[in-house]
């Protein structure tokens, strides 16, 4: 009995954060629109720059691609028989999608206990720590959004073996990274002044456009 009240009190708490979220942008073609809507996200994607090193528009094509944006996604759940609830497919979460283990890792190394998949400003962290590793360990330039890309979904391990050479879908999406970073870069290069330096308390010399 107790358990079950425990767990109906968590799928409330749980579906209050859910509601609680910024629905996603409705222009994601577009940076700055997306940046217009939720100008905390560049915010918190120039905090991950500046403490990791990966541009802001590679971070937010990361989370396009993993999410859409949609901050408490997971893979669906398929139904045995059609009627039970089985087990998904990965353990993948949040706008950045990261999985138990290497978000177990991020937060003993880098996020901390409170650190949460469904807060943007956490998944933007943990792409900027992730792709910091894989540069770090695989040598990927951070200007690479192709090969940062490969080296995230396939992981170090399989990076490293090239098992994405033989994986044609794969390589494909990395491309189509690539070319939405490219394109939010350009993009947030004729925005961007909206957005750096607007809070009153930002002023310089320490805050430069």
């Amino acid at each position: 009995m107790v358990r079950y009240v425990l767990l109906i009190i968590a799928t409330g708490v749980l579906a209050g954060c859910s509601l609680l979220a910024p629905d996603p942008p409705s222009d994601q073609g577009n940076i700055c629109e997306i940046f217009r809507e939720q100008p905390e996200w560049y915010d918190y994607a120039r905090a991950s720059e500046e403490r990791w090193g990966t541009p802001i528009a590679t971070q937010m094509a990361f989370v396009y691609r993993e999410s859409s944006f949609r901050s408490h996604v997971r893979p669906p759940r398929p139904w045995l028989l059609g009627i039970i609830p089985w087990f998904r497919s990965s353990s993948a979460y949040g706008y950045a999608q990261a999985q138990d283990p290497v978000w177990g890792e991020y937060e003993e190394d880098a996020g901390g206990l409170f650190a949460r998949r469904t807060h943007m400003k956490h998944a933007t962290d943990f792409i900027g720590w992730y792709n910091r590793r894989s540069h770090e360990r695989q040598g990927i330039a951070l200007s690479n959004p192709e090969h940062l890309y490969l080296a995230y979904h396939q992981g170090p391990t399989g990076y490293e073996r090239g098992s994405y050479r033989s994986k044609p879908g794969i390589q494909r999406i990395a491309r189509q990274v690539e070319q939405r970073a490219w394109r939010y870069d350009a993009q947030l290069k004729q925005c961007e002044s909206e957005f750096r330096c607007r809070h009153f308390w930002q002023f310089w010399p320490f805050c430069s456009e």
